[in-house]
């Protein structure tokens, strides 16, 4: 039986053979890195990427996880935190079938499908999705004749599991709420900044 981290997936494959010392000492890793990785990603938001996040967009993602999805801002920080989270497999498996979705060259289908396939679904995958065996049966016969929805149920799956799991945790994570509480602050800012601005000048303040 695979021991289960928060994040809701197994975080290597022959983790039930380590130690019980080495399972504390990977869980406090895991706690480290994620949350260095989520300070400093998601601070980013807030200085570099351009056109810049405002605080209606930010309070959007709660709407739903599509608008979550919608919106690259969005996306960026929702990666950032399954990176902390070692699930990015997830939103990288989802992305990469819409990109299959869009391929306009039938005769480049077979090769980018089997890639999908042995990256996110195969027995031997390195980034290996949660997925029942069913739907893995499912996929794995429709590479026979590789069409653009031969990932759809596989694809289907992992939208339903971030969007009940992993989109619920990202709106409670500290690092959402962190980067709320900026863009309130730079928000508030900007407005006392204009009201200033457009005040009319008081008898001291107008020029002799």
């Amino acid at each position: 039986m695979d021991i289960y981290f928060p994040s809701g997936f197994p975080m290597c494959r022959g983790i039930t053979g380590l130690s019980n010392n080495c399972l504390e000492r990977a869980k406090r890793l895991k706690a480290c890195v994620g949350g260095f990785l989520q300070r400093q990603d998601l601070s980013s938001l807030c200085k570099y990427r351009k056109p810049r996040l405002t605080l209606e967009e930010c309070l959007m993602w709660k709407q739903s996880f599509e608008k979550l999805l919608s919106s690259k801002h969005g996306l960026y920080a929702f990666r950032a935190f399954l990176i902390s989270e070692f699930s990015e497999e997830n939103i990288a498996f989802y992305l990469a079938c819409e990109d299959y979705k869009s391929t306009k060259s039938a005769a480049k289908m077979p090769s980018k499908a089997k890639r999908i396939y042995e990256e996110f679904i195969g027995s031997e995958a390195p980034r290996e999705v949660n997925i029942d065996y069913e739907t893995r049966d499912i996929t794995r016969a429709n590479l026979k004749s590789p069409t653009a929805s031969c990932f759809d149920m596989a694809q289907y799956r992992i939208y339903i599991l971030m969007e009940k799991d992993c989109h619920p945790r990202f709106l409670r994570s500290a690092a959402y709420r962190n980067l709320v509480n900026q863009l309130t602050v730079k928000s508030a800012k900007a407005r006392s900044k204009k009201a200033i601005a457009a005040r009319p000048p008081t008898e001291d303040e107008e020029p002799k």
